[in-house]
């Protein structure tokens, strides 16, 4: 059994049959609209967010599986608040907010990643999700992440964070 995996980056719910698709399947003999049906059918929760996907083809016998991966936190974070882009300053310098996201946002996509990080419990998967939120430029109920990884630390959203 001779397989074919071909990895890429689509859109949550928006493959589409064209590049790279098309040109690194196509040649393989498999039918491409099944799989940026498959694709789009598996991704639709996570629209406007982008997703690793990747296409094992069995060259025999033309049979296919998608396997899909995990959006990165950054991507979760911004798709929570609405935002393309995180914030940017010049080395030293803090960059300005760019939004802001509640604890329970940031508890949602704790609970979604925990899976795929190196958290032992869901109270460390919020604090690696209030790190990213630090990294970006989003805030968390108003203030600076920082501020509020030590309430967590604390335990003063032990009740938002349930497992």
């Amino acid at each position: 059994m001779a397989e074919i995996t071909v990895s890429l980056l689509v859109e949550g719910g928006k493959a589409s049959g064209g590049p790279p698709l098309a040109t690194s399947i196509g040649p393989l003999g498999v039918n491409v609209n099944n799989i940026v049906k498959e694709i789009n059918d598996k991704t639709k929760d996570f629209a406007g967010v982008t997703v690793p996907v990747k296409v094992i083809v069995d060259k025999d016998s033309k049979s296919f599986k998608i396997e899909i991966g995990m959006p990165a936190v950054a991507s979760l974070i911004k798709k929570e608040i609405g935002i393309e882009k995180g914030a940017k300053a010049e080395p030293g310098m803090k960059p300005s907010p760019v939004g802001d996201i509640s604890i329970d946002k940031v508890v949602k996509i704790a609970k979604i990643k925990i899976a795929s990080t190196n958290a032992t419990d869901l109270k460390s998967a919020v604090l690696s999700v209030l790190g990213t939120c630090l990294s970006i430029g989003v805030t968390c109920e108003g203030q600076d992440p920082r501020v509020i990884v030590k309430k967590v630390k604390k335990g003063e959203f032990d009740a938002s964070i349930k497992q």
